[in-house]
């Protein structure tokens, strides 16, 4: 059969997987909705003033001790890494009306995480780089996939310019938040009632979250013998990283600790200035002086979460593939990083999902 895998979603996972297939000769087709590659990866500059660097609004880090599939690939790809920086203390802050408590955390108290020079984008450039060209198509939404009487899989896309085409295809990957799978994609026939259940009872990671970085021209905190880490009890950000480059200008970035309505409701430029007010608080009168600051709320983001993930998690979720049965289940392979039980939510689980469903697509009965 001569009909193309078709992959949709051109995040890490989708990319990988196109990568791997491509790489033994199977013909396949990745489509994203989105006009540019990376999913949840986005590693953005300030457009007015790029020469302070990329920064990572959606995933940032891995850790090489435990992520053996992510490590290695970063070497077979050549891509440049720095370890994140943890010198100096920590700050909590436990009450607006008191200064925030400093700790120096004991050497080697936790796993060393190492970032991307470049920021994560580094990794899908490098990893969209062993894709022949023409297979990744940009501005192309599924919207429907149907299963013919005769087993063919019809792919429906609505494309950029409002027209509408059909894609055959042998087998589709979703590598797709699951959700998103659930609410956004028509089937026909339906998905068996238990597949979808199981799609919408899994939280899409970040989904509900949103990340601020303020951009400074240094890291003037390490000076003050700070390592940039900070967990906060008032808000609004949560818990506060280091995010500089290897060199050059300085940044901070954080999670939010309020939920998703009530960011919406307070609006960016509310939410942003108390922000800054947080960081001065912490940091003192110098975090005042930002160059630049960068804003993404994944829960506004269409193509990565849905209604359901509006809602605050109250533990970390439980992921893995969902349960096959029916006439989907040699037609239909899940990927991406909520697919992955042992490392869902990570780089490593998106890299282990792609891997995944490749084997599953060479192992299809029918093919």
């Amino acid at each position: 059969m001569n009909n193309p895998v078709v992959i949709i979603g051109a995040g890490l996972s989708g990319l990988r997987a196109a990568s791997l297939l491509a790489a033994e000769g199977t013909n396949c087709k990745v489509l994203e909705a989105r006009d540019r590659i990376g999913g949840r990866v986005l590693s953005s500059s300030d457009p007015n003033k790029p020469d302070l660097g990329k920064f990572d609004l959606g995933p940032t880090w891995y850790w090489p001790q435990y992520e053996s599939t992510i490590t290695s690939l970063v070497k077979e790809l050549n891509v440049g890494t720095f370890p994140q920086y943890s010198k100096g203390a920590m700050l909590s802050e436990r009450s607006q009306n008191i200064p925030p408590e400093r700790y120096v955390l004991p050497e080697n108290s936790s796993a060393r995480s190492i970032r991307f020079i470049g920021g994560v984008q580094s990794l899908i450039d490098a990893v969209a780089d062993t894709i022949p060209s023409g297979i990744v198509e940009l501005e192309k939404r599924v919207t429907e996939i149907r299963l013919d009487e005769d087993g063919a899989i019809k792919v429906v896309v609505a494309q950029a310019d409002g027209t509408r085409k059909e894609v055959s295809a042998r087998a589709v990957i979703l590598a797709l938040p699951p959700r998103i799978v659930a609410r956004h994609i028509h089937f026909s026939p339906s998905l068996p009632k238990n597949m979808i259940t199981d799609l919408i009872s899994k939280p899409t990671w970040m989904g509900g979250q949103a990340k601020a970085i303020a951009v400074y021209d240094r890291p003037f905190w390490r000076k003050s013998g700070l390592s940039g880490f900070a967990t906060s009890w008032v808000g609004p950000l949560q818990e506060i990283h280091d995010a500089s480059p290897e060199t050059g200008s300085g940044a901070l970035f954080g999670f939010f600790g309020m939920p998703a309505k009530s960011r919406h409701e307070m609006g960016e430029d509310k939410l942003l200035y108390l922000v800054i007010d947080q960081l001065v608080r912490l940091f003192g009168a110098s975090a005042q002086n930002v160059k630049a600051i960068l804003y993404k709320d994944w829960s506004k983001d269409a193509e990565t979460a849905a209604e359901d993930d509006l809602v605050p998690l109250s533990d970390f979720p439980s992921y893995g593939q969902p349960p096959k049965s029916g006439v989907w289940s040699k037609k239909i392979v899940f990927a991406g990083t909520e697919a992955n039980s042992q490392y869902g939510g990570h780089l490593e689980g998106a890299l282990l999902a792609a891997e995944q469903a490749v084997y599953e697509i060479n192992n299809l009965e029918e093919f």
